[in-house]
């Protein structure tokens, strides 16, 4: 049984009750994603579940059901690599995502103020506002502490033993740890065997981790330290250097020591804000918030993908993709109040789009055509017989003309931060 805050005893059977299964559903049908092992989605998920819901609840209820293998998905790590992602099938999603609106309601009354990954109501930006008043404060210094694989490394029966202080259920402590061991299906069909981590791709996996890190909130906590944690991201705000080295390797040696973590002393560092980086973000000794270098960089590797004009795509369907693409990115790098390394872009940006466009006219004749449907006239849409390279005519003033700044937009090719102003 699990004895809730005011003890209330939960069973199993509160979490496969009707309402909550159904708002697990509605959980995982938003958030898409795609089929498991079984290669079944969405639809053909909801039909099998409509004729064997009744046979899997009562295995649910024996404590005698099985979680399918997880398939194995790895994407590119946004600092090189690659990253596992254990994708279960659309029924484990749904049963995980079922355990996880009973559970944690019951931690997060007990969770740290200063964890804001994977929380309700919290964010990334909450994140770093709490980081900008650290430093705005006089904690200039970062000490930024690197999981090693964190993920991959959490201590299966530590965790265990914590969900245990409070889940009695032993049919539900087993479904947990059954989800926690749960094989990796490899696209060759071979099995990999887990005894260790919470990989991430399933519903349940912040959750876990949370749990696993609350008490390193809570030793930081005790110490008096401030700090900001978002999933295995942690960044200590110290006022001195010296503060800085002592905080590290006293909490890097707790870290290893109590939770069994490995931490990655290479890439775990000190030093001034404006040097480190928070979710994407660099923090300037003046509390000032910017984009960090790195991730500017990789916007830009983004930028000349989308702009690549050997795409098969037409005109409306690559618009759409770069609005796609920049709506997102800036909708969550816009609470920067320094935005000028990102207004720097600009320029650039529009130029990438003007030598597309000029690449895709094609020939010189495809690009008079063009120029004269955008208003060029007279001796000027010679220009289109210009043997100067693409992005040398993507400056050029005809293709300026053709493709004003207003132009682009009109059709969609929008720049955000152009259109709403620049906060400088």
């Amino acid at each position: 049984m699990l004895e809730g805050k005011e003890g209330k005893k939960i069973q199993i059977e509160e979490v496969i009750e009707a309402s909550n299964m159904s708002a697990a559903w509605m959980k995982v049908k938003a958030n898409q994603g795609g089929a498991g092992v079984d290669g079944m989605g969405m639809e053909e998920t909801q039909e099998h579940l409509k004729r064997n819901w009744e046979k899997i609840q009562k295995k649910l209820v024996a404590g005698e059901y099985k979680p399918a293998a997880a398939k194995l998905v790895e994407i590119p790590k946004a600092n090189g690599g690659q990253r596992a992602l254990g994708i279960p099938n659309i029924q484990d999603r749904l049963i995980q995502q079922a355990i996880h609106q009973i559970l944690s309601p019951l931690w997060e009354t007990e969770f740290s103020e200063y964890s804001y990954g994977f929380r309700p109501h919290r964010s990334q930006h909450d994140a770093v506002k709490k980081a900008q008043e650290y430093v705005e404060s006089g904690k200039g210094w970062v000490v930024d502490i690197d999981l090693k694989n964190f993920f991959d490394e959490v201590n299966q029966d530590r965790l265990m033993r914590q969900i245990a202080e409070k889940v009695r259920d032993k049919r539900l402590l087993r479904l947990i740890g059954d989800y926690l061991r749960t094989p990796l299906k490899t696209l060759k069909g071979e099995m990999i065997r887990r005894d260790k981590g919470t990989p991430q791709g399933s519903p349940l996996s912040p959750f876990l981790a949370n749990i696993y890190l609350d008490p390193l909130d809570k030793e930081l906590e005790k110490r008096g330290l401030a700090f900001v944690r978002y999933a295995d991201d942690i960044a200590i705000f110290v006022s001195s250097e010296r503060s800085a080295e002592r905080v590290m390797e006293s909490i890097i040696e707790w870290i290893e020591q109590v939770l069994k973590l490995p931490v990655n002393r290479e890439k775990s560092k000190s030093g001034p804000s404006d040097g480190s980086g928070l979710l994407g973000f660099r923090i300037y000794t003046d509390g000032r918030v910017g984009v960090n270098p790195k991730v500017i960089k990789r916007f830009k590797e983004t930028v000349k993908e989308i702009w690549d004009s050997r795409q098969n795509l037409t005109s409306e369907q690559l618009r759409d993709r770069w609005r796609e693409y920049i709506q997102g990115w800036w909708n969550y790098f816009k609470i920067a109040t320094w935005k000028r390394e990102v207004e720097n872009q600009s320029g650039w940006i529009r130029r990438k789009m003007r030598q597309c466009f000029w690449k895709r006219w094609s020939t010189p004749q495809g690009r008079a055509n063009a120029l004269l449907k955008l208003g060029v006239k007279g001796r000027a849409v010679g220009n289109a017989y210009s043997r100067k390279g693409s992005w040398a005519m993507a400056k050029h003033w005809v293709t300026h003309q053709a493709l004003s700044n207003k132009t682009l937009e009109r059709y969609g090719f929008i720049i955000p931060w152009s259109t709403v102003g620049i906060q400088k």
